[in-house]
């Protein structure tokens, strides 16, 4: 190789080493630029800005205590109407809806069979009472004799005891008739109370034995919620309390008033009875349920949703020289207070400054801002 070119190669050789140098020295200072701004970048801190809405107080409020309750809602008066004889049913037009008064005659039972009874035990009675008649006459035609002494006391005796004998055949005969006279009557079946026919169980022209149901009568104008209350709650409950309930469907609400509680418990729970105020839309059957009003505590309270339960023991975010801390918290009872739920906290100072659960998750530290003064907060 030439000497000239021999030189000329290592120029280009060193010409391309440098230019390799610089472009790895230029990646360097770029990458390095990059994680600079990167560092400042995690060093500013973002500010979360809340509103009045965001942000609630811990105050001290009277906390309404109420249980909630459920169950059926029942009329306090219903009847069945059954069958006391047995016999074919007649007469049955009454249906479920019909009102009926009390006494009313809502059908019969084939009489026929009860009628020849009460002609049997009336003839009886009549035969009776002619034994009766004899005995008097044969003890005073004795008497008589045994005064003038053509008889001895004897036959007197005999003839006073069959007298008595015949007397207790025709009490026996009258009560034979009573009872005839009463199967009679019970071939009508009257309504026993006032109310409306809900169910009607068999029809017209069949035959019915002794205790069969026909008609279930309802009175709808007094009407009780039974509700089911576990251990603890029923220690909280008094005759007197008042309560709010509402029909399922319905948006309207319901006054009503414990008036008995069930001295004994059945399957661990206690019945409690409320009195609803009369309302023309309730029907026995329905579902109601609402809340019971036990009384009320002085507590410091929050609204329930500022309270976080995504850690094992419940917490709060308050907000304290604007940064997000994350403070422990003991709950207590629930209730109302100013017409919202809130709940009785133990672990906060009063006036302490909490975000509500609308917002989310903070992370601990996290720097908040508000152009609203602390009595802004609810």
């Amino acid at each position: 190789m030439k000497p000239w070119m021999k030189w000329a190669t290592t120029g280009l050789v060193l010409a391309l080493l440098a230019a390799g140098t610089v472009r790895t020295l230029s990646a360097r200072k770029s990458r390095q630029a990059a994680l600079d701004a990167q560092h400042a970048a995690q060093k500013t801190e973002i500010s979360m800005a809340l509103t009045a809405g965001d942000l609630v107080l811990v105050k001290t409020l009277e906390l309404e205590q109420g249980v909630s309750i459920s169950g059926p809602v029942k009329a306090a008066n219903t009847a069945w109407v059954k069958a006391r004889v047995p016999g074919e049913l007649q007469n049955l037009t009454v249906r479920e809806g019909d009102s009926v008064r009390a006494g009313q005659v809502l059908a019969r039972i084939d009489p026929t069979e009860s009628n020849a009874r009460v002609r049997q035990a009336g003839q009886q009675a009549a035969a009776a009472q002619a034994q009766v008649d004899i005995a008097e006459r044969s003890f005073d035609n004795n008497r008589a004799l045994v005064a003038q002494g053509f008889i001895s006391s004897t036959a007197l005796e005999s003839s006073q005891a069959n007298l008595a004998a015949a007397k207790a055949n025709f009490a026996a005969a009258q009560s034979g008739a009573d009872l005839a006279t009463k199967t009679l009557d019970d071939t009508v079946l009257r309504a026993p109370i006032a109310g409306q026919i809900s169910q009607r169980m068999v029809q017209g022209g069949e035959r019915v034995a002794v205790d069969t149901r026909v008609l279930e009568i309802i009175d709808n104008r007094q009407l009780e919620l039974e509700a089911s209350l576990n251990a603890a709650d029923s220690l909280k409950v008094k005759i007197g309390q008042m309560a709010l309930l509402s029909l399922d469907g319905s948006a309207d609400t319901i006054q009503a008033k414990v008036v008995r509680i069930n001295p004994a418990a059945t399957s661990r729970a206690v019945l409690a009875y409320l009195q609803l105020t009369p309302e023309a839309h309730l029907r026995h059957g329905l579902f109601a349920q609402g809340t019971l009003h036990v009384g009320t505590i002085n507590a410091l309270t929050l609204p329930l949703s500022a309270v976080r339960t995504d850690k094992p023991q419940p917490y709060v975010q308050m907000v304290r020289d604007n940064r997000v801390q994350h403070v422990n918290v003991t709950l207590g009872p629930r209730g109302d207070a100013a017409g919202a739920s809130r709940v009785a906290v133990t672990g906060l100072p009063e006036g302490s400054v909490v975000i509500d659960g609308t917002v989310g998750s903070l992370r601990p530290g996290t720097l908040v801002t508000t152009a609203l003064p602390a009595q802004g907060v609810n």
